[in-house]
């Protein structure tokens, strides 16, 4: 049931706006003057936005210094970052990227201010507990997914057998600013920009539908959705415009701020275990499992929870976004399976067995994912599959 107390978590200054980017010289100048910037690969740096920053930093007598996360952060990426950077007097730690740029950042910015190597303080892996200090950090995404910008945790992954994809996690690692100018996500794929708006709109609904939501996540998450829905069939038309951009950033800064208060489900229980094992992109994780996941958990409430409210949040879902009118609540509760469907397909989601994963791999999976939140308990063997259906 969705409860009617809650505590508001830490939340960062958000400075949303258009061209927003032309700020961040004196959003950094109020932290400090010695400024370690973390990029992605280089489409940032190689962006006139970079001159102009380094101009204007080097105008108001500020130092620079840089660090680049090329993919995925691992622990010894972090590592190597604060080795390298320690010595400099880091004032501010600026993160420009995609999710997993803005998470190494606030990793980094952490461990500038901790000892020994960051895989000791990760959740389920590390032995040591994070004190919350760091240097003062800036979060800029350049994508609109992960919500990391609103977050308080950093995932690392160490990829392979016997890998990991776990959180740096305490509440003060909420970045101080996030800045968030929807006109740096327009030069993103749009098989990219899916991605990445499947992951924030799976964190909305996830949310909406957890176990521990509260009239202030579902609020949020509600306000969210309505302002995604014109944007996501747009997704499959190659019809992205600006306005989209908008409403995009827009839900994943809001939905990293639902999720830090209400929990995610088992789409992303099995995003964690599967981005520990194999190279897949995690929004791609989400968007594969988004209408799979849905189903089984919807049919399985029907069976053994008809009272439930979950029930109730997936017949607003499915009115939200349907155009059917004055139906009963299960038609619209299947609309919003047919919806997720409808979407996985034409946006050309690739299954799961495009990126070397086996039916002889999904059992392991399915044990070792997270149910914690997801409206109905799913056992190992209807998360076996949920893995199963897409293959």
């Amino acid at each position: 049931m969705t409860k009617d107390s809650f505590t508001v978590k830490k939340l960062p200054r958000i400075v949303f706006e258009k061209e927003g980017i032309s700020r961040l010289p004196e959003l950094i100048e109020s932290r400090g003057s010695s400024v370690l910037v973390v990029t992605g690969g280089g489409s940032f740096t190689r962006s006139p936005h970079w001159q102009v920053l380094e101009g204007s930093l080097q105008r108001l007598g500020g130092e620079m210094h840089h660090g680049s996360i090329e993919a995925e952060p691992t622990p010894e990426g972090i590592d190597d970052i604060c080795r390298r950077h320690r010595r400099h007097n880091i004032e501010v730690v600026t993160a420009i990227g995609g999710g997993s740029v803005l998470d190494g950042g606030k990793a980094a910015a952490a461990m500038l201010k901790s000892e020994g190597s960051v895989v000791e303080y990760l959740e389920g892996v590390g032995t040591r507990k994070p004190d919350g200090t760091k240097v003062p950090f800036i979060a800029v995404p350049t994508t609109a997914g992960t919500g990391s910008e609103t977050t308080a945790n950093a995932v690392l992954s160490r990829v392979g057998p016997g890998g990991f994809k776990k959180s740096l996690r305490h509440e003060n690692y909420t970045p101080d600013i996030a800045l968030i100018d929807p006109l740096l996500t327009l030069g993103l794929p749009l098989q990219q920009t899916a991605y990445c708006c499947m992951d924030a709109f799976t964190q909305l609904v996830e949310s909406y539908l957890s176990t521990a939501a509260s009239f202030f996540s579902d609020d949020l998450a509600w306000g969210a959705l309505r302002r995604l829905k014109p944007s996501l069939p747009r997704l499959s038309r190659a019809e992205v415009g600006l306005e989209d951009r908008v409403n995009m950033s827009y839900a994943a800064c809001v939905s990293g701020i639902t999720l830090s208060h209400a929990g995610l489900g088992v789409v992303h229980g099995f995003a964690s275990t599967i981005g520990g094992r194999f190279a897949i992109p995690h929004g791609l994780v989400c968007a594969t499992l988004m209408a799979e996941a849905n189903a089984v958990t919807l049919e399985k409430l029907r069976n053994v929870d008809t009272g439930s409210l979950a029930l109730d949040k997936y017949a607003h879902l499915g009115r939200l976004l349907s155009e059917g009118h004055k139906r009963s609540d299960s038609y619209y509760q299947d609309a919003f399976i047919a919806i997720l469907q409808g979407l996985t397909a034409d946006c050309g989601i690739e299954p799961l067995g495009r990126f070397g994963i086996t039916a002889g791999d999904l059992l392991a999976m399915a044990r070792a994912s997270s149910c914690k939140n997801n409206p109905a308990d799913l056992g190992s063997d209807e998360r076996q599959a949920i893995l199963a259906a897409r293959l």
